[in-house]
C-alpha cells in the first residue's frame, strides 16, 4: 500500500493560530525565495487543497504547485462549496455547466501531470441522507467520475444506511472518507475501513467539542493536539488495511499552532514512515513527543 500523510492546507500566515514562528520561520526571518509549499513538501508527500473550497482554482495556480513540488508529490483538491453545501447541494439545476468546467479547467494540469491524488467532496453535517440527497449524490459522482473522488459525510443517516450508502458509493470506485472529529448525537459512525481497493481516505479533525459549534474565531474548532496514544489505533487501523487498498491518505485538520503538522509526524512515525528532513527546533519545543523522532535544525536558522 502506498501510504500519503500530510495536512489540510500548508498556508496559516494570520490568527493565534498561525504557523509562522513554529513550523514556519516569521517573515522577517525567512532567506530570500523561501517558499512554504516547497518547504512543506520537503517532508510530505501530500497535501489537501482548501482554497479550492471557497473558489474554483486557476489552473495557472496548479501549474505553480507543481513547480514547486517535486514530481513524486500529489494534491488533494476540495470541491467548489457550490457543489456541497446547500441550497445547491439537493439541486444539480441550481449548478450550471460553466461551473463544471471552470472548476475541471483549473484542476486540469494536476490530472493530466498525474498529479491529482484525489477530489474530495465535503459535505456538512446539515446534509442528510434523503431520496433527493442520494440523487444529487449519484450526479456528483457521474459529472466528475474520471477523477479519484472521496466523499465526506457526516451526518448520522448516511451510516444509519450504512449498507447503501457504501453500495453507492463503491458503485462509483469513490472513497468514502473516514473521519476523526467530536461525536455528536447527529454525527456519523464509521470504523476505519476501506470501502473500495484502490483507496482509503481519512481525515482527523481534532476533538475539540467544546469549540466545535461555538467559538469566537473559526480557527478555535481546530485547536486540538492528538496525545500519540490516541493517533496508535489509527495508525494500527490504517495497518489492518495495507493488504487491501492500493493508496491510504491520512489528512490532519487540526491547524491550529501547526498541530496537525506535529501529529503528522507523529503518524509517520508510528507507520514506519519518519520524516528524514529536519524540522524546525521550534516545532518540537511546542510538542516534545517529537524528540527523537525528527531531526532538527538550530532554531536561529530555518534553512
Amino acid at each position: 500500500m502506498e501510504l500519503r500523510i500530510g495536512t489540510s492546507g500548508w498556508n496559516y500566515p494570520t490568527g493565534r493560530g498561525t504557523w509562522n514562528g513554529v513550523f514556519y520561520p516569521f517573515p522577517e526571518d525567512r532567506d530570500r525565495g523561501f517558499d512554504e509549499l516547497s518547504f512543506y513538501a520537503e517532508r510530505f508527500n501530500t497535501v489537501e487543497v482548501n482554497s479550492s473550497f471557497y473558489g474554483p482554482p486557476r489552473s495557472t495556480a496548479a501549474l505553480g504547485w507543481i513547480k514547486r513540488t517535486p514530481a513524486h508529490f500529489d494534491f488533494t483538491v476540495k470541491l467548489y462549496q457550490k457543489f456541497t453545501h446547500p441550497l445547491t447541494a439537493h439541486d444539480a439545476s441550481a449548478i450550471t455547466r460553466e461551473d463544471i468546467d471552470q472548476f475541471k479547467g483549473g484542476i486540469e494540469p494536476l490530472a493530466v501531470g498525474g498529479r491529482l491524488g484525489a477530489l474530495l467532496a465535503q459535505f456538512p453535517s446539515s446534509f442528510q441522507d434523503s431520496p433527493e440527497a442520494r440523487e444529487y449524490l449519484a450526479w456528483l459522482l457521474r459529472e466528475f467520475s474520471q477523477y479519484p473522488l472521496a466523499i465526506e459525510l457526516r451526518h448520522r443517516s448516511w451510516s444509519d444506511a450504512h449498507k447503501d450508502t457504501r453500495a453507492l458509493l463503491s458503485a462509483h470506485n469513490a472513497a468514502w472518507v473516514q473521519i476523526d472529529e467530536p461525536k455528536f448525537k447527529t454525527s456519523i459512525e464509521q470504523d476505519f475501513t476501506p470501502n473500495t481497493a484502490d483507496m482509503l481516505y481519512i481525515r482527523l479533525h481534532g476533538r475539540n467539542a467544546a469549540q466545535w459549534w461555538e467559538h469566537e474565531q473559526s480557527e478555535d474548532r481546530y485547536n486540538y493536539h492528538y496525545a500519540p496514544a490516541e493517533l496508535k489505533p489509527i495508525a494500527d487501523k490504517v495497518n489492518a488495511a495495507r493488504a487491501l487498498v492500493k493508496k491510504a491518505y491520512l489528512f490532519l485538520n487540526n491547524h491550529f499552532s501547526a498541530q496537525s503538522v506535529a501529529n503528522a509526524a507523529t503518524l509517520r512515525n508510528l507507520l514506519n514512515e519518519p520524516i528524514k528532513a529536519r524540522m524546525p527546533a521550534e516545532l518540537v519545543d511546542r510538542y516534545p513527543e517529537l524528540q527523537g523522532t525528527v531531526a532538527t535544525f538550530p532554531p536561529s536558522r530555518l534553512l
